[in-house]
């Protein structure tokens, strides 16, 4: 319980700078978090990779040069060092969550909807570049048709995959959909907001981050997706316009966390809830799929959040310092170029970090050199926080 907390404790700290009456063009900072150790130790992750109980996991071990020492996790997929690389598959099950307010407000993915993007949401997320292959161009050089995700891990170890020409992929698939899931909140734990009233449209949920977080560890993957939710598959939450504050239902108490991924049980179970905004609330920096692209991204690079760095800070969603590999948390905000998919939905993809950008390497591994994949990183995150 004490990570946890910690965990907690960084996003209120970004948080507490918030104005409390909100305005046109509010954007969040620390809208993300991450669980770390929620019943799972790396020890037992090991155990379960080691056995093929949980998702494909491979190994890594750094020797960081800004403070001379070794740090080692464990990523999603097969090492980008080995180069007979071929495809990972992830089985990934998406899940529509359907939220029906105590103020009678609903939020219904499953339906259309006509704020931008306008349409179905789950939908449009089966759509996205999330689910499907786009052939990213970063740098001037050609990544290769692959979902998002995938072609972010394939440039974070490009002078390694590179190699293996179009062989390394780590994809989420096959994608299979649940029924929606309906979730009655208890009265005090949702509040529904006309998003208007901040410069947005339609409306906005907010629900209590430590209601919602136990409901879903202890109902909803255990009980309500038993049997479909595994440790070898990765479900995805999917929330529309449904945000979190801790601690209450406030939008104007210590809001707003816009998803998480999750790992509990043993074997290993891995999963993330996470806002599919509309709304517009938060300005340019959250959109469609821009808190999947984080958090499948952290998923990928940190399964069960406990992946240690040596410290950073003071950038991204992080006001102080943190010390695990979350390559979503230091550009949190700082989105793609919008990506426009056959179906002429233009998406919004979070810029991620690379992994030689947390350990301070030079040269980085990553894409032409460098530390991020649309280059906001210039150089490796200095010295240790």
């Amino acid at each position: 319980m004490a990570a946890l907390f910690a965990a907690i404790v960084v996003l209120m700290t970004a948080l507490q700078s918030f104005p409390q009456q909100l305005s046109p063009g509010w954007q969040p900072q620390g809208f993300t978090t991450v669980i770390p150790w929620h019943g799972v130790s790396s020890g037992m992750a090991a155990s379960a990779q080691a056995a093929s109980t949980t998702i494909p996991l491979w190994d890594y071990s750094v020797v960081s040069p800004v403070d001379g020492n070794t740090y080692s996790g464990q990523m999603v997929g097969r090492s980008p060092f080995f180069h007979g690389a071929r495809t990972t598959n992830v089985p990934t099950v998406v899940v529509p969550l359907i939220f029906n307010m105590p103020d009678g407000g609903v939020f219904d993915p499953t339906v259309n909807h006509t704020c931008a993007p306008a349409g179905v949401p789950l939908t449009l997320l089966q759509q996205s570049p999330i689910l499907n292959p786009f052939d990213f161009k970063w740098g001037g050089t050609d990544i290769g048709s692959g979902q998002y995700i995938d072609d972010f891990q394939r440039a974070n170890f490009w002078s390694n995959v590179s190699l293996t020409g179009t062989r390394y992929h780590t994809t989420l698939g096959p994608v299979t959909t649940t029924a929606p899931i309906t979730i009655n909140v208890p009265s005090g734990d949702g509040t529904t907001y006309n998003a208007a009233t901040y410069g947005g449209c339609g409306k906005i949920g907010v629900i209590n981050y430590n209601w919602f977080v136990p409901y879903v560890e202890g109902t909803i993957i255990p009980s309500t997706l038993a049997g479909v939710a595994k440790p070898t598959n990765f479900p995805l939450l999917l929330m529309y316009n449904v945000v979190e504050a801790i601690g209450s239902a406030n939008i104007n108490g210590n809001c707003c966390v816009l998803g998480f991924h999750d790992a509990i049980g043993t074997p290993m179970q891995t999963f993330t809830p996470f806002d599919f905004d509309t709304s517009g609330i938060f300005g340019g920096a959250v959109s469609d799929t821009s808190v999947l692209a984080h958090e499948v991204g952290e998923w990928m690079d940190d399964p069960d959040g406990s992946n240690p760095t040596p410290a950073w800070g003071h950038t991204g969603q992080v006001s102080g310092c943190q010390n695990n590999l979350e390559v979503g948390d230091p550009l949190s905000g700082s989105l793609l170029p919008a990506v426009t998919m056959p179906n002429g939905v233009g998406y919004h993809l979070q810029e991620l970090a690379f992994f030689s950008w947390f350990f301070r390497q030079n040269p980085s591994l990553g894409i032409d050199g460098w530390y991020s994949n649309n280059d906001t990183f210039k150089s490796g995150a200095g010295s240790v926080c």
